[in-house]
């Protein structure tokens, strides 16, 4: 295992796994991990149905595993093992697993990687949504560990981590959307249409309409909890 201090240059590489390599989460974690090179090594990447970019991923960093859920077309994977993700997330030689899947696809490799011990990177919260009692169970038994990743979690995460006195209370910010700079009475008279046009994001009518009443930040809490 990896371990941050001033003998850094003479520990081993933190041997990562990232399940859903080609998505957002998955590229900035093999950004940091090519700024990082004598801290991080990448041992397996799974990807869902960007074959071509996956194929570049593997011939940068030279996973040992790989996976691909796409059935239709082929990856080009020289010296690297197609493995499911499950065995992927428990490999013994893995210690962190950054789980960036989207969806339902995530939950057996997380449940894996919890069973055997690993610590887990979650980015996707939908099986802390789907089994949160049955993970969080696992976790007890299994030494596992899941580490939040995903935006409000993680910022809140590390607000109460390491405080020997945790704050009262956390106020979730809005971090922009079509309502920016609105003033109070503004606001009162905003329309459906208003709350559509998101400068930023192109999403489903409920999730913006969620992201600009702030509807989203709540959503967040309950599937946290």
């Amino acid at each position: 295992m990896y371990y941050k201090d001033k003998m850094d240059k003479f520990l081993p590489a933190k041997r990562i796994a990232i399940l859903g390599s080609t998505g957002s989460i998955g590229q900035q974690t093999l950004d940091i991990i090519r700024s990082n090179p004598d801290k991080f090594k990448v041992v397996a990447l799974t990807a869902g149905n960007n074959a071509p970019l996956l194929e570049k991923q593997i011939a940068e960093f030279q996973p040992r595993m790989h996976y691909h859920h796409s059935t239709h077309s082929k990856v080009h994977t020289p010296g690297s093992r197609l493995t499911p993700p499950e065995e992927i997330a428990a490999h013994n030689d893995v210690d962190l697993v950054v789980a960036a899947t989207a969806g339902t696809a995530g939950l057996g490799p997380v449940m894996a990687a919890i069973r055997a011990g690993k610590s887990v990177a979650l980015a996707n919260k939908e099986p802390l949504v789907m089994a949160g009692e049955i993970i969080l169970a696992e976790m007890k038994k299994g030494g596992g560990w899941i580490l939040p990743v995903d935006s409000e979690h993680s910022a809140i995460w590390q607000c109460l981590n390491g405080e020997n006195d945790p704050p009262i209370r956390i106020i979730l910010t809005a971090s922009g959307g079509p309502f920016l700079r609105f003033r109070p009475e503004q606001l009162e008279k905003v329309t459906p249409e208003q709350a559509l046009q998101h400068p930023s994001w192109k999403m489903g009518k409920k999730v913006t309409i969620d992201s600009a009443t702030l509807m989203n930040k709540g959503l967040e809490v309950m599937e946290a909890r």
